[in-house]
């Protein structure tokens, strides 16, 4: 834990205290980031930033507020925490809000979760241009002459936290980052000028797919969607890409956040231990997976982050319910929010399953949309390839699929070998029979 930043949010809590807070939360972060982006093969953007902050959140006569400052001078921290106290009191009281009970503090693993690349302080300015000069080219090369523009950003940076509490919860974490995306804009039929890009994100740089590679699948994206066109509405199997999932897995799992269930705004209230999909879907939290994007020892409440199978085989498990609502909904906490979300893979190839359907359509893409947490209604719009004998035929988009989550999610017939790596989420593409696919 950063001793200086420690002693800060030490001196800011006794200061809380001093002003009349009857208990108190610090988070002090600091973060450093670069960011190069090239265009017409020389630099369009360059940029370096650093940041401090500290927010407060305060306890006072049964009232609560959290104010944040980026003024981190000691004797501007004693007027902004004192204006904190006084003015939490003038707001309505509210009996739920509460540090967590210190036992919910107890239990943290103590495992190095590997979130940080010693080797991120010799990472040169030199090789950050390199980076992104060699996405953009090897975009332009790839898209040959279909190119209108193309855009590569590399960025990079590194992260200090730390979160006190004045019940006893002291805590704190580090962390490094890469990223590198690309993205082409290509002239198709007419006025149609379609955009695809690629990306990747990860802890260490021995992680991240080399440059090239971010370029190349950049301009194969955006190749794919050329000559797209709607097909007639259609019931048949669908494949989501892997990197696309999240996109309609999120319409479920915000069912599953205590803020909705307890404002009565979702349709999986009342369905713990309940079949919600099929036995395919299986959820996991897990917070302490060794160089995980979302991994953590704590949450934003500073309790203990523990591995969790939010859905299993199917069946509900879980919700995702912070200190404050479940204090309001009468529920044992569990964590506010996921951390790493895995979907464990299957074990063919999307290529396999391709051969074994014969004519669906892989979905790259999604355009627009709306899930309504309270309902389980959803509707988006779709991009992808048509295939006919497990060969991709033709590029689709323009195209709709609609339903309600508690179906949806039981048409789910198979995992494939893919997660995608460079999130958080580390989902598989996932395969979906007989959908309605609404086109022309």
């Amino acid at each position: 834990m950063n001793k200086e930043l420690f002693d800060l949010a030490s001196w800011a809590i006794e200061n809380a205290k001093k002003a009349g807070a009857a208990a108190s939360r610090v988070a002090i972060d600091r973060e450093r980031s670069v960011e190069i982006s090239y265009r017409e093969h020389k630099p369009e953007n360059i940029k370096e930033a650093a940041k401090r902050s500290l927010s407060i959140e305060i306890f006072a006569d049964g009232r609560f507020s959290g104010q944040t400052t980026s003024d981190l001078r000691k004797k501007a921290l004693e007027e902004f925490i004192a204006n904190a106290v006084r003015t939490t009191r003038l707001l309505a009281e509210d009996p739920y809000r509460s540090l967590p009970d210190p036992h919910y503090y107890q239990g943290r693993s103590t495992a190095d979760l590997q979130l940080t690349d010693p080797a991120y302080s010799g990472y040169t300015p030199e090789e950050r241009h390199k980076t992104a000069r060699a996405m953009e080219e090897a975009c332009l090369e790839a898209g040959g002459d279909k190119v209108i523009s193309v855009t590569a950003q590399a960025q990079d940076g590194e992260n200090e936290s730390v979160l006190l509490a004045s019940n006893g919860f002291e805590g704190g974490q580090s962390s490094t980052f890469y990223a590198g995306v690309a993205s082409m804009t290509a002239q198709d039929e007419g006025e149609r000028r379609p955009n695809g890009y690629h990306y990747a994100v990860a802890i260490r740089r021995s992680e991240m797919p080399g440059p090239e590679e971010i370029g190349r699948i950049a301009a194969r994206n955006t190749l794919d969607l050329l000559g797209a066109a709607k097909i007639k509405t259609e019931t048949l199997p669908v494949i989501i890409r892997n990197q696309d999932v999240s996109r309609v897995l999120s319409g479920l799992l915000a069912a599953m956040y205590g803020a909705n269930i307890q404002q009565k705004r979702s349709f999986l209230a009342d369905k713990r231990g309940q079949k919600i999909a099929s036995e395919v879907l299986t959820v996991i939290d897990d917070p302490l997976l060794p160089g995980g994007l979302g991994s953590r020892t704590f949450d934003n409440d500073g309790m203990a982050a523990r591995r969790r199978i939010m859905i299993d085989k199917g069946v509900l498990n879980e919700f995702f319910v912070d200190w404050y609502y479940s204090r309001k909904l009468g529920w044992e906490p569990t964590t506010g929010g996921p951390a790493n979300l895995l979907i464990p893979p299957g074990s063919r190839s999307v290529a396999e399953i391709m051969q074994e359907l014969g004519r669906g359509i892989y979905i790259t893409g999604f355009i627009g949309g709306n899930s309504n947490s309270t309902t389980g209604d959803s509707s988006i719009g779709i991009l992808g390839k048509l295939f006919e004998n497990g060969v991709p035929v033709q590029s689709v988009a323009e195209m709709n699929i609609a339903g309600n989550h508690l179906e949806f999610w039981h048409k789910l017939i198979e995992a494939a070998n893919d997660p995608w790596p460079y999130s958080s989420w580390r989902t598989p593409s996932l395969v979906f029979k007989e959908v309605v696919v609404s086109g022309v």
